[in-house]
């Protein structure tokens, strides 16, 4: 049966709103002494203070998006299920990595994007949801190789990732963003990059350090792949779901 199931909620508010680099702000807060609750000051020192709390647990990311009451992130992809084999590249690359930037983390979980991050209204989840299910109900699992290293950052630069690059199976990943973009385009939704490129991102860190760990690091990076022994076996992925966050709530969507 090809319906759309909830498969879980996320236990961690870390993880949400990863791609965008922020999460949450807290709940009501006494107001700062010396202003009146709800004066232009007070509101203004509340948010300062928020910020620099949410940037001081979350590393110093900047969230792209303001958090308001029932709005909820939504991000549309394929997850990649980790094998030991991958645990054991990812850790290579990354304390490697970290010769040249140390303040690299790794990702916790992985995946490939077949749609920004976008911002939905709680009460457009379970249409947007039952549009996707409809769009992706006739496509079948897929192979795809990701053994291209490639530095990334996010659209305003404050995080910079490595992950490794789709080289083959991109023609199908086209083809899903093409389906997902339409169900973006019926919600008045931002549709995907254009000219995508595919990756599962391994470890981020703060800032713009492009310079750093493009070049010689890189290639570097690149040779570890090449070299270790279970590449081959732990980067060619065979795609089953294609999956949906927003907020807490994980919908899932199997391929055939």
């Amino acid at each position: 049966a090809m319906r759309a199931a909830l498969v879980g909620y996320s236990s961690s508010e870390e993880e949400e709103e990863e791609e965008e680099g922020g999460r949450k702000g807290g709940g009501d807060r006494a107001s700062p002494r010396g202003s009146p609750r709800g004066s232009p000051r007070a509101r203004e020192q509340e948010e300062e203070e928020r910020g620099a709390e949410d940037r001081a647990k979350h590393g110093g990311r900047v969230r792209c998006f303001p958090h308001e009451r029932g709005n909820w992130a939504t991000h549309v992809y394929l997850p990649y299920e980790v094998q030991e084999e991958f645990l054991e590249l990812l850790d290579l690359l990354v304390s490697h990595a970290r010769t040249y930037v140390s303040s690299l983390t790794a990702m916790e979980e992985f995946h490939i994007s077949l749609s920004q991050s976008v911002v939905l209204r709680y009460h457009w989840i379970n249409p947007f949801v039952q549009s996707l299910k409809e769009r992706l109900a006739s496509y079948d699992r897929f192979f795809c190789v990701a053994n291209q290293m490639k530095v990334y950052t996010n659209q305003n630069k404050t995080r910079t990732f490595i992950g490794l690059e789709v080289s083959a199976g991109h023609f199908q990943l086209l083809e899903l963003v093409s389906e997902v973009d339409k169900v973006m385009e019926e919600f008045d939704l931002p549709t995907f990059y254009k000219d995508p490129s595919f990756h599962i991102s391994l470890a981020w860190c703060v800032g713009d350090l492009t310079g750093s760990l493009e070049g010689q690091c890189l290639q570097e990076l690149q040779d570890i792949v090449d070299r270790f022994e279970d590449s081959a076996l732990v980067l060619r992925v065979q795609w089953e779901q294609i999956r949906c966050k927003s907020g807490n709530k994980f919908f899932s969507f199997p391929l055939r």
